[in-house]
């Protein structure tokens, strides 16, 4: 795994800085902060936490992500990818558990880093993260409903059915005010200009250049402060958002709670570890760079275990506002670190300002991004792929919507497991060598077959050289295995080997091995397995060993001839 290191990209990035590179991240920061202001919000409350629980975590852990990671450009926070298990942990165990989930996943995630296990999340398939990514976006979507729409539901429940069967009894209490807000904001976000080529209007490029989102915000706002619109915002639902700093609180931790918090701890660590990576990854294709993932994961760790000292939630790398970020104009990661402290400054001089903003223009955000976060072509491309592709990322968003995410994760990781080891079990073939007719049968009257092995005999494919140990079908007194072609041998692989040899020298046959590759043939002599068939039993050569044999068989059966041959005349 190699040794410690850790060394954030910052340091390697401020040699050399300049001044052009200095404004360049300021401005980008400045930008992103404003796009992330609306997005925190309104992640903090879609997960059962107050807003300025995921303004903190957007300020403190974006912060340390970005002064500690191993991106560039990357851009931390609450991310929608949490806001289904977060919403669930909060429902079942309260906003304190979440708290403490939400720092020993701080610490499993830095230990992950540490361990040098940051490439391991790349063999997440991708078909789990597209079917976990879509119902991630539908369950955020539902959660919307509620206050796109106006609804007077006191509180929505965490189970996907029950949500449906409570949205849908109250229909009857649609708030037109706020569905008239919400249909308004969505459109406005969804039309707003967002090209930055040259060849459009000045007055075009200048729109651009604000957050459709800031633009709903302050028009959803001045809506309810001016129009007197008798909708929930804010201020009637949380009391607003103070005016100050998050004050340091140890969170209530006690070894009983943290035990029941181990599957909550282990999901959000698992699930903060993929998408920050995966995030860091489309970075990487932006600026054609190259993220350490195992700095990264670091980070993300000191990150997730000291936002919740400050009343935070669980962060991790966000597409849309790492994308803003390096399309704005980033260099490093001081970018990521000017977007903290603009929002931190953003909240100590407007908090005031949040008490009026409504929840239906911040549901209206959300469904955008809803949409935005779902790969939804996916879907309409599915039959050009394989059964088990469409059957991993098809149970894995019905599992996500229906049930949580961990859930989906786990049983897409069974059954990628599964569809893996029947395609590579499938893949194993053992065939016969048509041998000459001098080399079938030796001189001293013994048969010999060859077999030629294809693959990788291991326990999913050990059932084809156990056809080899059919009583209904008798072996040669001599078995050679060619297995140039094996690329990986495995315990059971090897055991199946153990019986064959076993079953021949009971019948006072041999087992010959040829041509194995390195792999292979290194377990069988950590193993003993040489030391039982014999050195001389392992050929490096088809020919040598078919040869070998024959050669042997002739002197044996001339030492038969000469045994049998009378001493001489009896005197």
């Amino acid at each position: 795994m190699g040794d410690f290191a850790f060394r954030p990209r910052l340091l390697d990035t401020l040699r050399g800085y300049t001044k052009d590179d200095l404004r360049a991240d300021v401005s980008a920061g400045i930008t992103v902060g404003v796009v992330a202001l609306p997005l925190a919000m309104a992640f903090g409350i879609a997960s059962g936490v107050k807003p300025e629980q995921g303004i903190f975590t957007a300020i403190i852990a974006g912060f340390l992500i970005a002064a500690l990671g191993g991106s560039k450009v990357q851009i931390g926070g609450p991310a929608g990818a949490f806001v289904v298990l977060l919403y669930t942990i909060v429902e079942r165990y309260g906003v304190a558990s979440l708290l403490i989930s939400t720092f020993m996943a701080g610490v499993l995630m830095f230990a992950m880093g540490a361990l040098r296990l940051g490439n391991l999340i790349r063999f997440i398939p991708v078909s789990i993260v597209i079917g976990f990514t879509n119902g991630i976006a539908v369950v955020i979507a539902l959660q919307q409903v509620k206050d796109f729409l106006g609804l007077a539901i006191e509180k929505m429940p965490a189970n996907f059915f029950s949500q449906v069967g409570t949205l849908w009894q109250a229909l009857d209490t649609v708030n037109p005010a706020a569905l008239a807000l919400g249909v308004a904001s969505l459109a406005i976000v969804v039309a707003w200009p967002k090209s930055y080529h040259a060849n459009h209007a000045p007055w075009r490029k200048w729109m651009s250049a604000i957050p459709g989102t800031i633009v709903v915000l302050v028009l959803g706002t001045l809506a309810v402060s001016l129009g007197g619109l008798e909708v929930a915002t804010i201020g009637s639902r949380f009391g607003g958002i103070p005016q100050g700093l998050p004050a340091f609180s140890l969170p209530a931790f006690d070894w009983a709670t943290a035990q029941s918090l181990v599957v909550p701890t282990i999901s959000i660590a698992l699930l903060g570890s993929i998408e920050s990576l995966l995030c860091a990854r489309v970075a990487d294709g932006m600026i054609h760079d190259r993220h350490d993932p195992n700095q990264e994961l670091m980070a993300q760790g000191i990150a997730n275990f000291a936002a919740p000292f400050f009343g935070g939630i669980a962060a991790t790398g966000t597409i849309a506002r790492t994308v803003t970020n390096v399309r704005t104009g980033a260099r490093t990661p001081v970018a990521g670190m000017v977007h903290a402290v603009t929002l931190m400054a953003i909240v100590l001089a407007l908090a005031p300002l949040a008490d009026d903003i409504p929840l239906a223009t911040l549901a209206g955000i959300l469904l955008f991004v809803a949409w935005n976060m779902g790969e939804w072509r996916e879907f309409a491309h599915l039959r050009n792929f394989s059964v088990n592709y469409r059957t991993i990322l098809l149970a894995t968003f019905v599992l996500t919507v229906t049930f949580d995410i961990t859930v989906a994760v786990e049983i897409g990781l069974v059954l990628a497991s599964l569809f893996f080891i029947f395609r590579i079990s499938a893949l194993t073939k053992v065939e016969p060598i048509d041998l000459p007719a001098d080399y079938a049968k030796t001189a001293s009257g013994r048969t010999v077959a060859a077999y030629r092995i294809f693959g990788s005999l291991f326990f999913g494919s050990v059932t084809k050289l156990e056809q080899l140990l059919d009583p209904a079908q008798p072996l040669a007194d001599v078995v050679v295995l060619e297995m140039h072609q094996v690329i990986n041998l495995d315990t059971t692989g090897l055991d199946a080997l153990r019986s064959l040899h076993r079953m021949l020298h009971r019948r006072g046959g041999a087992l010959v091995v040829a041509e194995a590759n390195e792999q292979p043939l290194s377990l069988m002599r950590r193993a003993g397995f040489v030391d039982e068939i014999g050195e001389p039993a392992v050929f490096e050569d088809l020919d040598g060993a078919l040869a070998a044999i024959a050669a042997d068989a002739d002197a044996a059966a001339h030492r038969a001839d000469r045994a049998a041959e009378p001493d001489g005349p009896i005197a």
